[in-house]
């Protein structure tokens, strides 16, 4: 762990995964301060509320953290002269290939880009691009997830790129023994989302940690695509009522494409917008039936509420006890 644990410039080299409305100051710093890396999740923030956001992390820890943008947010820029003003030392690029100028932009500030490569051939370009680090994650994630899964994902790709640049490996890891198995293949970390939900520091609604409590690996489904016209990419939550009301949104969005009411860009930022409002609903509000519980499949692991570090310090004991039998 030691080289992702440089490049992060933290104790163990474990991200915490951006999760809309719940990877906020409190989670972020608690992560951070346990030893972890914490990850702001951006998402349709405005660079105001990114700013205040930023400010409010630093008030509560002085360790490292990052800030997860995403690709196709209009304001892409002007996050990133926040981040640049604040001295934020890394920022992950999520949702797309990075624009024209935007790696440029976060380097010339100084802080590492680190983004996610779902294909092989994508994870070179990345790499030829200028890129500082990697994320590499499978299916098993909660949240907009790809179609393979993290172990396939981490054998295909670690043999070709973790030499290149350090990769951090993602999606349905819940156990220590999984992490160490990871850096056995060559990762320089991990990234976990859904083992922290249930942190003790997290804002999330008391209703959406019980929902992660009660849930079985089983329960974190993803959701269908209605209508092959509209590229929706998939989304991993436990299943409920938003389900069905996501493929009405869907039926409703194609008939106006029908119709030549909406652009397809227009239409795809309104899905997005609909998981936006939907997970916030879940999160904030408790709305578990009606809103989005977005989830992993690790969430059958989460069995209580607890504090970051103690979750941090469970997974580097498991690891640490896996490498030794393995006499690692």
């Amino acid at each position: 762990m030691a080289r992702g644990a440089d490049f992060l410039g933290s104790r163990v080299a474990v991200m915490g995964g951006a999760m809309s409305w719940v990877s906020e100051r409190n989670l972020v710093a608690a992560i951070s301060n346990a030893g972890g890396f914490g990850v702001i999740a951006c998402g349709a923030m405005t660079p105001d509320l990114l700013d205040r956001e930023i400010a409010g992390t630093r008030a509560l820890t002085d360790r490292p953290f990052g800030v997860n943008l995403i690709t196709m947010h209009p304001q892409l820029f002007d996050l990133i002269a926040v981040c640049v003003r604040h001295g934020v030392g890394h920022v992950v690029l999520a949702g797309g290939l990075p624009p024209k100028g935007s790696l440029e932009a976060i380097k010339a500030g100084g802080a590492k880009v680190v983004c996610f490569a779902p294909t092989l051939a994508l994870a070179k370009k990345l790499i030829r691009t200028g890129v500082d680090a990697l994320v590499i994650e499978g299916m098993e994630a909660g949240g907009h997830i790809g179609p393979v899964s993290t172990s396939v994902l981490a054998q295909e790709m670690l043999p070709e790129i973790a030499d290149a640049v350090p990769v951090f490996v993602a999606g349905g890891i819940g156990r220590g023994e999984a992490i160490a198995g990871y850096l056995e293949m060559g990762a320089a970390g991990v990234q976990l989302g859904t083992r922290f939900v249930c942190a003790t520091e997290s804002i999330a609604h008391a209703n959406f940690k019980k929902a992660f409590i009660r849930a079985s690996a089983r329960d974190a489904v993803a959701s269908v695509q209605i209508d092959p016209r509209l590229p929706v990419i998939p989304v991993r939550a436990l299943k409920n009522s938003a389900s069905d009301l996501f493929s009405a949104k869907q039926r409703e969005v194609a008939g106006r494409l029908d119709e030549n009411a909406v652009a397809m860009a227009e239409a795809q930022l309104e899905i997005e917008h609909y998981w936006a409002g939907a997970l916030r609903r879940a999160v904030i509000d408790g709305d578990v039936e009606h809103g989005s519980v977005m989830a992993g499949q690790s969430v059958g692991m989460v069995r209580q509420e607890e504090p970051a570090a103690a979750i941090l310090g469970e997974l580097m004991d498991e690891a640490a006890a896996a490498l030794g039998r393995r006499g690692g």
